[in-house]
C-alpha cells in the first residue's frame, strides 16, 4: 500500500500535470484563449473532485440500501462509471457554455473531449507513476 504522503504526491502531480497539458491543448484545439480554457479547466477539476466525493457517498448509500453491501460487481462498476460521467456532464456542460459563451453542443463536445483526454491520461500517468515510484513489495515478485 502507498503511504498517505505518496498518495498526496500522486494526486497533486496527477492534477498539476493534467492541467499543464490540457490547458494549452484545449486552447489550441478549441481556438480559445488560454486564460479562458485555464479557468474553465481549473473550475472543472474542482467541481469533478467535489462531485467525485458526493457521488461516491451517495452511490454507496444507495447500494447499501438496495443490496446490504457496497461491494461492486463488474457490471455495477461499469454503471457506476457511466453514471459518474453523466452526472459530471450535467454539471459541467452548462458551466462551459456559460463561461466560455459557447453553445450547449460545443460545451458537450468540449466536455466529452476532456473526458476522453482524462481516460487516456489516467492510464498513462498511473503506469508512469508506478514505474517512477515502485513499491518495495513489487521488487520481491
Amino acid at each position: 500500500m502507498r503511504s498517505p504522503l505518496d498518495r498526496i504526491r500522486h494526486a497533486l502531480s496527477f492534477e498539476i500535470l493534467a492541467l499543464l497539458l490540457i490547458i494549452p491543448l484545449g486552447a489550441w484545439l478549441f481556438h480559445m484563449p488560454v486564460e479562458a480554457i485555464g479557468v474553465a479547466t481549473i473550475v472543472a477539476a474542482t467541481l469533478a473532485t467535489v462531485w467525485n466525493y458526493a457521488y461516491n457517498e451517495l452511490f454507496d448509500r444507495v447500494m447499501r440500501r438496495i443490496s446490504g453491501s457496497t461491494q461492486k460487481s463488474p457490471p455495477v462498476r461499469v454503471l457506476h462509471a457511466i453514471l459518474f460521467e453523466a452526472g459530471l456532464l450535467v454539471v459541467l456542460m452548462p458551466f462551459f457554455a456559460w463561461y466560455l459563451q459557447i453553445t450547449l453542443w460545443q460545451a458537450f463536445v468540449l466536455d466529452i473531449s476532456f473526458a476522453a483526454f482524462y481516460m487516456v491520461y489516467a492510464l498513462v500517468f498511473n503506469w508512469a507513476y508506478d514505474r517512477l515510484f515502485p513499491l518495495p513489495e513489487w521488487q520481491e515478485s
